[in-house]
This record gives structure tokens, sequence and C-alpha cells, in this order.
């Protein structure tokens, strides 16, 4: 099944503004795989498939036509992917027109200027020799620049008077908004205007029988006054005038007639010269014809007639014929080093630098043009990767004076970024890229031409041209290879000083380099310079370029993939520590605050971010491979784990003035249980350190391990290291924590048994029979369910480590106390058991192995109860005070350790 591409996506348009006919380039992603697969291109509403010109998948250059919307977006449609979509959008501008009597800051054409009183553009003069409208509709200037119709049309004109005509020209030029109707009107006009011209002769004829009729009549009148005088033999009448004068004039033809037969030799002389030059005018008239077809561009012309006059003349003897040919190879001289011009002028097209070559060989030019050619190419492509270097440090030039006159650098630009977007250094990479990509293709498929022989014919027949070309490519193989050789390594270097500068000597750097005053760049600007690099190394490796020769992008491209790697890393590693600041201490139903959710979130999107870095084009090595890169990776990854728990054993140090109001969610089923809970209020440090617990415990159980998944899902190796580091730091801080929250509640409990044991100074050897237990017992156990229901509001899955953890110190501090008495009376003793008894009893769901054997403990120094009536009277009084506790001790059973919902 073939893969189904993605809709073009166009994500850039520079210029974003202009006036109809401007060239824009247009930049995005799935844009076509080739010529072919755009179908479709439209901004502001007006098709302009006509004028695109696609240059790569993420790349295509065109004119904006004249849209009728002012403001619109480019929707770009191929075959593989169907209509697209635009994140931005194109604006055409639409300038006033300028009338004759209005200031202008520049040359405006006078010859045809606007009429305001009209609304309409007439000549300036009424004496103008320019021809009516030849189409018979209004005309309608359009707004594009003459020069881009120039550049459009080269050689052509847009005057129906001119050799040059261009009808195309014409229409852009006077009717680029007139509707279809009514250019199908004009064709009609047209046609009109044609038959009109072929009737013309005949109706002339017509108009004019009148006046021969006329004629007619006037001679048969003078043929009959002639004959009726004929009859009148008197002197003086009209024939005998007549007869005088024509003998007169028959004496004056012969006298002249003697004169021409007296002049027969030099009249023969003038007619044979007349025959010669009206024979061999080809070549006088040469010279001139030679002037006028170059002149017009028409070199074939040119050539034909100087091969002909070369066959015919080059090696006559006659004086006329040698110097009239003599002129003619002054002009072909003249011409050799116009067509040389125009071949190293740049820039040109790869078209017109076949044309040039084939005239010049046809010239038989001296040298090889075909290689001056390909020379001055090559420095062009050098000159413009220097330019766009040179325009670059410009820009940086001009930002830091602006910086300067702001008078602070903490008002600089955000990323000192260029006015068109992105940092420098990353437009930089695109511009020289787009260097490489416009330029090299062509200077490739020239050469390929030179050594194929295509330069001098395109059917491949072969010729001694032919055969020369190919003798002279393969003996300059070696110098085009140093060529290329010389552009990547140009490119490679300057693409070096921008993103990786520390891999270049100190010298290489001054010539290539000049970033220092820049700020480094992001992982997220790395990925998207290796991607516009992998896409020239793309259009490079499509040209069938030696990858010897391409190699060094490909060595560049892993030093940067590398960078990035590491850089990304480093960068996570700032974000993290900014994490403590957003901290806002509200729990969900687990008890975990959305740090260590921000965490994993922050962590993934890095992983994503470094799909393009980490993933392995064709011929490429995989980064993760490198056993250094590897280490490298997973200790960075160690240390964001570490800094994650460094910020929060940073929160649980910090004290109440360090923490802002929070709000913390506390809605228990039971609204009584906590009646100073607000929505609003500021953590205390106890429950800090619970919150603090709860997400190492959600760090251990699933944050480290989802982390752990998605490094081996990107191809990370070492994962075990990295989760059993970070388990190992998160268990201190856990242990620590923990510590700290025990200590601050377990010792005011511990501390205040021994005070409320022998409170009104009691004796067990002297006390009276037990009643109840004692308040101080009941002080501890609410203290206790205190702190229950502290831990219970934030983590229900604290409260047993919590708890068993409280009554393990209680448990220790009553069974010293007990051992710490010398001797119990009956009464004391019964009072004792039954205190360590109400205790256990209330705590049992909590008791460990630890606290058990010092409740054991405790038991051992009392005597043992031998008496029915002690032990029904124990018994009664335990389940008083379990009556009595029982809302209070209710906390305690396994019911209340279910989930609350919130």
């Amino acid at each position: 099944m073939s893969r189904v591409r993605q809709p073009p996506l166009v994500t850039g348009i520079s210029p974003n503004e202009g006036a109809p006919w401007t060239k824009v380039t247009i930049r995005g992603e799935n844009l076509g795989t080739g010529p072919a697969d755009l179908i479709g291109l439209s901004i502001c509403g007006h098709n302009c498939l006509l004028t695109a010109e696609w240059m790569s998948a993420s790349k295509i250059v065109c004119r904006v036509g004249p849209a009728k919307d002012n403001k619109g977006q480019i929707i770009v449609c191929t075959k593989s992917g169907g209509p697209g979509t635009s994140t931005v959008s194109f604006k055409v501008l639409k300038p006033e027109r300028i009338g004759i009597l209005d200031q202008s800051a520049v040359w405006v054409d006078e010859m045809n200027y606007y009429d305001m009183r009209t609304d309409r553009n007439k000549g300036i003069s009424p004496l103008s020799l320019r021809p009516a409208n030849p189409l018979g509709i209004d005309i309608d200037k359009g707004k594009v620049p003459h020069k881009d119709l120039e550049g459009m049309f080269p050689g052509m004109s847009g005057d129906f008077t001119s050799e040059n005509f261009s009808a195309t020209w014409y229409l852009i030029e006077n009717h680029s908004s007139t509707s279809f109707e009514h250019l199908r009107t004009a064709a009609g006009h047209l046609k009109k205007q044609a038959t009109q011209k072929n009737e013309g002769s005949l109706a002339y004829v017509k108009g004019g029988l009148s006046t021969f009729f006329e004629a007619q009549d006037a001679l048969s009148a003078i043929h009959q006054k002639l004959e009726s005088d004929g009859t009148e033999k008197v002197e003086g009448s009209m024939t005998q005038s007549l007869e005088n004068i024509l003998n007169r004039a028959s004496d004056t033809a012969d006298a002249l007639f003697q004169e021409v037969l007296g002049r027969k030799d030099r009249a023969d002389s003038t007619r044979n010269a007349l025959n010669v030059l009206q024979r061999f005018k080809f070549l006088f008239n040469l010279p001139l014809n030679i002037e006028r077809n170059i002149h017009k561009g028409e070199y074939d012309v040119v050539i034909n007639d100087y091969e002909k006059a070369k066959s015919l003349f080059g090696n006559t003897e006659v004086p006329v014929f040698k110097k009239v040919y003599e002129e003619v190879e002054t002009r072909i001289g003249a011409l050799r080093s116009l067509l040389l011009g125009k071949l190293l002028e740049t820039p040109s097209t790869l078209h017109d630098q076949k044309r040039y070559i084939r005239y010049l060989s046809d010239l038989h030019a001296s040298g090889d043009p075909a290689w001056q050619c390909i020379s001055a190419q090559h420095q062009w492509i050098l000159q413009l990767m220097q330019n766009a270097r040179d325009q670059q440090g410009e820009a940086r030039t001009v930002v830091s004076r602006l910086n300067f006159r702001r008078g602070s650098s903490f008002q600089t630009p955000r990323d000192d970024s260029w006015p068109g977007g992105g940092p420098q250094q990353l437009q930089f990479v695109e511009r020289l890229t787009d260097v490489v990509i416009s330029q090299l293709p062509n200077f490739w498929k020239l050469w390929i031409s030179y050594v194929n022989g295509s330069l001098f014919s395109e059917t491949g027949e072969k010729s001694g041209q032919v055969e020369k070309s190919k003798k002279n490519a393969r003996q300059r193989q070696s110098d085009f290879k140093r060529m290329i050789e010389e552009v990547v390594q140009r490119l490679v270097l300057l693409l070096r000083g921008c993103l990786l500068p520390t891999s270049l000597p100190e010298i290489q750097l001054r010539l290539y380099g000049g970033w220092d005053n820049t700020p480094p760049l992001s992982g997220a600007h790395l990925t998207q310079a290796i991607h516009t690099i992998r896409l020239c190394h793309e259009a490079l490796s499509a040209l069938e370029i030696p990858n010897d020769l391409l190699q060094v992008i490909q060595d560049m491209l892993l030093e940067l993939r590398v960078h990035c790697l590491l850089t990304t890393l480093q960068h996570t590693t700032e974000g993290v520590k900014r994490l403590a600041d957003r901290e806002d201490w509200i729990v969900d139903n687990e008890g975990i605050t959305s740090l260590p959710a921000q965490f994993e979130q922050c962590v993934v999107q890095m992983l994503q971010s470094l799909k393009e870095p980490l993933e392995c084009k064709p011929n490429e090595i995989s980064i993760l491979q490198l056993e250094a890169i590897q280490d490298q990776a997973s200790e960075l990854f160690v240390r964001i784990m570490k800094v994650f728990i460094g910020c929060l054993e940073e929160l649980s140090m910090k004290t109440e003035g360090d923490l802002e109001t929070s709000h913390i969610s506390s809605d228990l089923s039971s609204p009584d249980l906590f009646s100073n809970t607000y929505e609003d209020f500021k953590p205390t440090p106890e429950q800090r350190l619970l919150i603090i617990l709860s997400n190492c415990h959600y760090l251990e159980k699933h944050t480290f391990l989802n982390l752990a998944h998605h490094l081996e899902t990107h191809g990370f190796t070492g994962t075990e290291h990295i989760l059993s580091v970070s388990m190992e730091a998160v268990r201190k801080l856990d242990a620590g924590v923990f510590e700290s929250y025990i200590e601050l509640k377990a010792d005011p409990i511990v501390g205040s048994l021994e005070p409320g044991i022998y409170a009104g100074y009691f004796d067990w050897k002297d006390c009276l029979p037990p009643t109840g237990v004692r308040s101080y017992l009941k002080e501890a156990l609410v203290n206790i369910i205190t702190v229950h229901a502290e831990v219970f509001s934030i983590s229900k899955e604290l409260v047993p480590r919590v708890c068993s953890r409280i009554i393990e110190a209680v448990a220790e501090e009553m069974s010293r106390l007990m051992q710490c008495v010398s001797s119990f009376s009956k009464n004391g003793a019964l009072q004792a058991r039954l205190e360590i008894s109400a205790l256990s009893d209330a705590i049992s769901v909590y008791l460990t192995s630890e606290s058990r054997g010092s409740f054991k403990q405790a038991l051992e120094p009392l005597p043992q109860l031998h008496s029915g009536a002690d032990k029904k009277l124990l018994e009664e009084l335990l389940n008083k005070f379990k009556s009595s506790m029982h809302l209070q001790l209710s906390c305690f059973t396994p019911a209340s350790s279910h989930p609350v919902k919130r």
C-alpha cells in the first residue's frame, strides 16, 4: 500500500506584502515531490501556477498576480497531498496612480499619463505617433513595473509596432484586469478589422467608378472636337498646332537619343557594375545585416550568414570582396566578445549558458568557452555564499547599533533575531543552503552537458566539437572535482562557523565565524538547522554527486546532531530547575501535585524534540551507538533527575515566609473533620513535608518508570543505570523528609506521656482502684488522630506508614516508662494494664512487630491478674473506654482507609 503523504502546509512567505507581479518565496512542508506534483497555487484567490517554480519540498518561487482581495492566504495543491492550508497571509498593495502635476520621487513615463477628469490613460500630445487601440476596448493599465515585464519577457516589447512584439506583454500591461468576455469581444474586433483590410482595395475601386466614367466622357469630347477641327483648313487650328508640337517633340527625342547612343559604353559599364552589386548584394549588405541581427538578438541568423559568406568568400582574391569580408570578420570578432561577455555574466540560466556556448563554438571562438563558463559559475557560487555571510554580518552590526542606542543590553530583541523572524544563525543557514540548492544543480548539469557533449549537439550526434568537448572534459575532470569540493568545503566551514564554532581552528574561525555576539541556539533551533541541512544534502545527493565529496556534510551533521542532543539536555536541566517556582501545592485525589506531571511532560517534550536529531537518514550513523555520546547523555539524564529531586528537597526546606499563598484541595467527605480548612491557605511545614513525601512516592512508582520506558522507546541505552540512580536519590530524599515529619509529630506526643502519667503526684504504689482510662492517654490518642487526619487529607497511602511509625515511638516510650517503675500496687498494676491494653487495642490496625514487642515489654513488669473480679473489671473498663471514644477511634478502623470522593 502506498504511503499517504500529508497535505501541503505553508508556514512562511517572503516578502509578505507587495504589488501585483511581485516575486515571492513560499516556504512550508510537503509542498510536492517535484514540479509535476504541483497542480495548484493561489495567492489571495488568484491562480499563480503559471509563474510557479518548484524548488524543493519546502520551497516554491512564484509571482503574485493581480489579486482582487487585498489580503488572503497562500494555498498549495499537490497530486500527492491534495489541497493544503496556510498559517500565513499575503497583502497585495495597491499603489496610487500619479497624475501629470503630482510630485513623485521616481521617474514617471509622461508618454502615457493618467487624466483625473476622464479617469483614463491618454497621450500627452495629440500628435502622438502611437497607433489607436487595436482591441477596441478600454485600456486598463496594470500595476506591473516595467522592469518586471522586461525580466519576464527578455528581448521582447509590449509595443505592437515593434518587431519583437509580445502579445502576452501587451495584455498584462494594458488589460491585466479585463474580463474574459471583454477579451472575447476584442478578439472579434480584431477579426473584423482584418476583414475590412482585405476588402479595402475592392472598396477603393468601387468608390472611384464615377471618376473613371467622367474621365472617359472628357476624352470622348476631346476626340469629337479634334474630328470637327480637322475639316477646317485655316491656319492656327487646333490640329495644326498639335502637329507642330509633335514634330518638335520628335526632333528633341532624336537629339537625346543620339546623345544616349554616344554614351553607350559608359552605360554598359554602369549596367555591369549594377549587375555585380545585384548578384553579390548578400556580401555587400552582410556587415549591416550582422549589426541589425545582433541588435535584435538573432544570433542564429548571423552565424548562418557568416558560415555562408566564409564558404563563398573566405579565400577570395578579389580586392573588393576581400575588403568587405574583412569588415565581416571584424563584426564577427565583436560578436564573439559580446557572446563571451554574456556567457560569463551572472546570474544566468542553464539554457542561456548552453545557447551562448553553442554560438561561440559555431563562431570558432578561441579557447574553451564551456570551461570558462564553468569556472565563472564556480566563482559566482562562492561569491554568493560569501555575500550571504557578509549580509548577515551587516545585519548583526545594525542590530548591535540599535541595541547600543537603546542604552541597555536588557532591551535587546528576543533571541537577537533578524526582522524576518527567528535567530540570525538560523536565517543564515537557510539563506546559505538556498544558495547552494538553487545554484549547484545548474552548475552540475552544465558539467554533465560538457562531459557528454550535449552542449554542442542536443541530438547526441557525433561531431568534431563533441569529441573535442569530451576530450577536454576528461582532462579537466580533476579540476572540476576540486571545484565541487571547494564549494562543499566552503558550505561546511560557514555552517560550522555559525553552528559549531568550537570545531574550527582559530584561523578558520576568524574567516568563517563572527557569531560571538549572538546568543547560542536552543535545541529547537538546532533541530530546525539540522532539518534544513539535511534537505540540502538530499538535494545534492539527488544530483548523483559522488558520496566522497558530500561526506564532509555527513560528518558535520553527525557533530551537529550530537551538539543538539547535549544542548537540549542541558537546556532541559535549566528548565527543570525552574519547576520549583511553579509548585502550586494543589493536590489531587492521590495526594499528588502537578509538579511530577510537569516534570514528566518536560522530559517527554524534550525527547519528542530530539526525534529529528536522533533519526538516522540513509548513510547516517546513529549517535546513540557512540559509546562516549551515550555515556554523556546518560549522565545528563541522571543530572536532570537529580535536579528535579533537588527541587523537591528545596521545597521541603523552605520556610513559611518563602512561600506564597497557595490552594490545597481538601474536600473531604466529612467536612467537620478539619474545621479550620479553607480553600485558600498557606501550607504548614508539616503539610509541605507530606506533599513532598507523596510526590516522592509517585516518582518512584510511576514517573521514573514512565520516563525509563520513553527513553528505551527513543533508543537510549543505560536506562537501568539512570533508573537505579534516580530511585536511590528519591528514596534518600523520602527517608530524610519522612524522618523530619516523624520528628515533628512524634516527639510532642511521646514527650507528653510521662508528665501525663504522673500528673497530680500519681504513684503506682499507692493509688485508688481504676475507674477508667486517664486523660493523658486520651490526649495522646487525640494527637495521633490529629496526625492521622492531617496525613489522610494529603494522601491516604501515607497513613499506615506515618501512624505505624508514631505508634512505634509511643509504644517504645510506654515500655520505657513501665520498666522504670520499681513496683506496682494491685490497683496500680490494674491501672497500668488498663491503659496499655486500651492504647494497643485502639491502634491495633497500625501495630507492627516492633510496636507489639514494645507493648509486650511494657506488660512484663506488671503482676499477673489472678482474680476473676479484676479481669471482669478490666474488661468492663475497656469496653467503657471504647464506647466513649467510639467516634474518635473510628478513624483507626479499616473502613476509614477507603479513598474519599473529591
